[in-house]
């Protein structure tokens, strides 16, 4: 191995590492607001990938209607607890509609725009919407009526949702794989190194959303809220912050991420249903890094998972899967050894 194949190695575990930083970030975040270990983070970057695809040979993808049909449950589930709530038809009505308006909308623009095949930048667009508004529906149709459950119970939930998103991604993309065009095919030599346009664009937008989400809980109110409810979400219950509003509002930033990541990863690898599963388990093992509570011990940890995977696939390419996940069995012996164990109430 000479010096020009370790640079591109640490090029390319670079790369990979910056989608693993964006969901291991969104991985902490979920967990610290909601208790939710959220294993189906990955379902959202294949949904975003594969998503995108389908906008480009101007179909109308299956999860524009799982979207509505999601929304009109969590409508249904809004309108009978405002109901018994409050006894007020009108209250009751508003709170439904309010649930339905963005993914009706987010849906009649995509079945309005994907027969015209819109440039690459406009589906991108459209693709982010559908997918981050799975988010908040998610949360309230999966988590929210076990909010207050113990974190094992929300993991057993975590998985039967992550089954039940893998098997609905069978149904609508199919067994075959896509790849999505690169946002900027241009190339830069540097070097032995060979810089694409589209490394340089997930540099920039993981770095750019990290600094974002940085810049979102230090300096925004909403943002300080989200904080608060994650240290303790009585007291912030207390202080007439909602924790149901917290936690939607949680899943709809985790989307986010997940369909970002989609679009970033999407033009180099083949994304496959069930490829999401990967990835988030990537994420996650990140998070663990950060003991699932630290935002930059999260990133860094990212970074090592993805240099770890590069230069395992360069040594042993059959086994690199399972490098990458070894290395949480020392990881959680250390952080048992070397922190406090407590009951959960």
């Amino acid at each position: 191995m000479d010096i020009s194949i370790v640079g591109i190695l640490m090029l390319d575990g670079m790369t990979n590492g910056a989608i693993y930083a964006l969901l291991g970030l969104a991985t902490v975040l979920v967990f610290a607001v909601t208790r939710v270990i959220f294993i189906p983070q990955g379902e959202f970057v294949a949904y975003g990938a594969l998503t995108l695809a389908i906008f480009q040979t101007g179909q109308i993808p299956g999860t524009v209607w799982l979207l509505l049909l999601m929304a009109v449950l969590a409508s249904v589930l809004d309108v009978r607890q405002t109901w018994l709530h409050t006894h007020n038809g009108r209250k009751a009505l508003k709170a439904g509609m309010v649930t339905l308006l963005v993914p009706a909308v987010m849906s009649a623009l995509s079945i309005w725009a994907a027969p015209r095949q819109f440039p690459l930048l406009v589906q991108a667009l459209l693709t982010v919407g559908v997918v981050t508004s799975f988010g908040p529906l998610v949360y309230r149709l999966a988590y929210q009526s076990l909010a207050d459950a113990s974190s094992l119970v929300l993991l057993i939930v975590s998985v039967g949702v992550h089954f039940a998103m893998t098997g609905l991604g069978l149904l609508f993309f199919g067994a075959e794989g896509f790849r999505n065009p690169s946002f900027w095919d241009e190339r830069f030599s540097l070097g032995a190194l060979t810089l694409t346009g589209q490394t340089l664009i997930i540099g920039g937008v993981s770095l750019a959303l990290i600094g974002l989400l940085w810049q979102f809980f230090e300096h925004t109110l909403y943002g300080k809220a989200l904080r608060a409810t994650a240290v303790n979400r009585l007291g912030a219950r207390l202080m007439g912050i909602s924790s149901h509003t917290a936690g939607q509002s949680t899943f709809a930033m985790a989307a986010l991420i997940g369909a970002l990541s989609g679009l970033l990863i999407g033009p180099t690898t083949t994304v496959f249903y069930d490829s999401g599963f990967l990835i988030g388990l990537k994420g996650f093992v990140a998070a663990v890094i950060g003991g699932l509570a630290s935002y930059p011990a999260a990133a860094i940890g990212a970074l090592f998972v993805g240099l770890v995977e590069s230069f395992g696939s360069f040594w042993a390419s059959s086994f690199k899967e399972v490098i990458v996940f070894t290395l949480i069995l020392p990881i959680l012996l250390w952080r048992s050894m070397s922190g406090g164990h407590s009951e959960e109430h």
